[in-house]
């Protein structure tokens, strides 16, 4: 799922649940927080809901980050699960979570920002990865605003809620505005019942306030499976850590370039031993690997949308069907075997540090609505089926964000959090925003 910048706060511990118990400031809860008044009785899922309820009516008109939320719907889901016995409670009990909207969900409408599905019902069964956050009694709060398919950088009608001038960044726009990234080891979650492009890059990612509220996630979705040995503590001083740039920094704007010398240096004072590492010539081939498979699958998968809506199919993803972007039979197997080979060169070498450190974005999110901004450094990653972890701390020239994203080899989820809660820490302290 290809991201810019997002407003997010990736930093250790919890700002202060004890002070949010007011209802009118419930709304800036990380789920660890909330879960912990719950759990503890302090409030209830129907106070939280009301605060999200009133939040979204003072703020959605100016950001647009739902596609769907209904007030009714959710107070009296949030009445339910209040009425649950405790035995009956889920590990995720009363946290509220937005579903991106190319997920099914059988209790509202899926409608991938697309004219085909506009008058769009309740799917039969949730998908998977929905199933799994209900079950464990999340609060499903509504699906949030998508480009087309999540297939498109044409954005839509989101606004970055940090500078409503600006695009949120990225196919999850509504789900970047609405709070603020995660994208697991390819296949680790589920992808049924989420609308494809690609199968070889489709990943279920996630977007939260904290680091601890992406740990409880992960644990939720068991990706702290079978780990042998466990994964090591993490501690700043003495870490390897890698810094890639990858073959396409030229296209770097001031803004990464800035954060990217900031990091080095935070992380150097901080004990860190860092090393600037090349990936080998094989690994350029990555990029326009990815655009093979992605238009070669993208085909099949839009293919049914084509011939019987393609009126109401956008120009871009019909000529993927069409084929005009020419990815013969050829291409595709050298693009496959190409990214084959090399993922577990990428884990060999990526095993080699405790972290990497590599780009998240070309600068801070656009000016503008109508390009959700390029996703050329996260590439290489997704199609290599790497973990990888946005951590902001920095700034652009316009104050909005600016993060660098922490990569590690395939399984090694658990480690690149707890990577991720020492240097978001130390970004969001020092790194100036």
């Amino acid at each position: 799922m290809g991201k810019t910048q997002e407003n997010k706060r990736l930093d250790g511990p919890p700002s202060g649940a004890q002070d949010k118990q007011d209802g009118s400031k419930l709304h800036l809860c990380t789920a660890v927080e909330i879960h912990d008044l719950i759990r503890k009785e302090r409030v209830t899922v129907q106070d939280y809901a009301r605060a999200l309820v009133e939040r979204f009516d003072e703020r959605n008109h100016e950001v647009k980050a739902w596609a769907h939320f209904d007030n009714k719907t959710i107070l009296a889901e949030a009445k339910r699960l209040d009425e649950l016995p405790r035995a009956s409670r889920g590990p995720l009990h009363g946290v509220a979570i937005g579903i991106k909207d190319v997920l099914l969900t059988k209790d509202m409408p899926t409608q991938y920002n697309s004219r085909i599905y506009d008058n769009d019902g309740n799917a039969a069964a949730d998908a998977d990865a929905v199933a799994v956050l209900r079950t464990a009694g999340a609060l499903i709060l509504g699906k949030t605003a998508t480009t087309e398919f999540a297939a498109k950088v044409e954005g839509g009608a989101c606004c970055n809620p940090r500078s409503l001038q600006h695009t949120p960044g990225g196919s999850s726009s509504g789900s970047a505005a609405a709070v603020g990234d995660n994208q697991p080891t390819w296949g680790l979650v589920s992808t049924e019942g989420v609308g494809r492009f690609s199968t070889t890059c489709d990943t279920v990612g996630f977007f939260a306030n904290t680091l601890d509220d992406l740990v409880l996630l992960a644990k939720v979705y068991r990706l702290d499976f079978d780990y042998s040995p466990p994964p090591e503590p993490f501690a700043i001083r003495g870490a390897r850590v890698a810094f890639v740039k990858t073959s396409v920094w030229d296209q770097a704007g001031p803004g990464t370039k800035k954060a990217w010398e900031k990091a080095r240096s935070l992380l150097a004072d901080a004990g860190a031993v860092i090393d600037d590492v090349h990936l080998p010539e094989p690994f350029d081939e990555c990029r326009q690997w990815r655009e093979t498979i992605v238009a070669g699958e993208a085909r099949s998968a839009f293919l049914s949308k084509f011939v019987e809506s393609r009126q109401k199919l956008h120009a871009s993803l019909q000529a993927l069907v069409l084929n005009e972007h020419d990815p013969s039979r050829k291409d595709m197997l050298e693009a496959y075997d190409g990214v084959a080979r090399l993922r577990p060169q990428w884990d060999e070498i990526a095993g080699r540090y405790h972290v990497v450190v590599t780009p998240s974005a070309v600068d801070e999110a656009p000016e503008g609505l109508w390009d959700t901004g390029s996703a050329v450094f996260n590439i290489v990653w997704t199609v290599l089926h790497a973990p990888t972890l946005n951590v902001p701390g920095f700034f652009g020239q316009h104050r909005l964000p600016i993060g660098l994203t922490l990569v590690g080899p395939r399984y090694g989820d658990m480690q690149l959090l707890r990577a991720g809660r020492a240097l978001g820490e130390l970004f969001e302290r020092k790194g100036g925003y």
